[in-house]
């Protein structure tokens, strides 16, 4: 059977390119949120459009999963508190209060919760572009993880990323696939305020580096 014919591409003009810019100026690691839920419709389309993310061999190796279960998330909450007071201990006097001050997760007031997993091993793909770099499969899950980020910004949906766990404790919280590998943990909602910088600039905890805007020459 023969292909599809193709249809003709879109042609992004400046206006676009210039709104597209201003996505990812405005796109924001989001800590504090409204409670109100983003509707279902909303949530669906994001998940749809990530899947459209360019992955290794067409593997598609990542997972999204809804934590609804009250429990469940009290159970991510707990570990988050725990191996955030192991970085608190660990840091420095200096360091250490200003680590403190950190809002470092929206868990409480985020009304959706979504864990995202890579299968390491996909049988999707048939291991094409995998044999000298295996971890494509991984950074294929990232690039979907950045895909949905971007695509929920479009939407006014804010999206925080919650890297203080413990991934070998988050296949049993939440009863996911044991083969299956923790890559990330999100928290969803409309944001509370708005804001061009990123949080952490702005409470004074580090700037942006204008060397990472040029080019490594060889």
């Amino acid at each position: 059977m023969s292909p599809p014919a193709c249809t003709s591409a879109p042609v992004f003009d400046q206006d676009f390119r210039d709104r597209l810019d201003t996505l990812f100026q405005w796109r924001r690691d989001v800590r504090h949120f409204r409670r109100d839920p983003v509707p279902e419709a909303v949530l669906d389309h994001l998940l749809a459009v990530t899947c459209a993310t360019p992955s290794v061999g067409l593997s598609q190796p990542w997972r999204f999963m809804r934590i609804d279960a009250p429990e469940r998330r009290e159970a991510v909450r707990q570990e988050f508190m725990l191996r955030n007071a192991e970085a608190l201990a660990a840091r420095s006097a200096t360091d250490n209060t200003a680590y403190a001050r950190l809002k470092l997760a929206g868990l409480e007031d985020a009304p959706h919760h979504i864990a995202v997993f890579c299968d390491p091993d996909p049988a999707q793909g048939r291991g094409l572009g995998r044999m000298t770099m295996p971890e494509t499969v991984q950074w294929s899950a990232v690039m979907a993880i950045h895909g949905f980020w971007l695509a929920a910004q479009a939407h006014n949906v804010g999206l925080g990323w919650v890297s203080i766990l413990d991934p070998a404790h988050m296949n049993p919280l939440l009863d996911a696939d044991p083969h299956w590998q923790f890559m990330a943990y999100l928290c969803v909602g409309y944001p509370e305020e708005e804001h061009s910088t990123p949080e952490l600039e702005r409470r004074g905890w580090e700037q942006r580096s204008g060397d990472r805007h040029r080019w490594i020459l060889r």
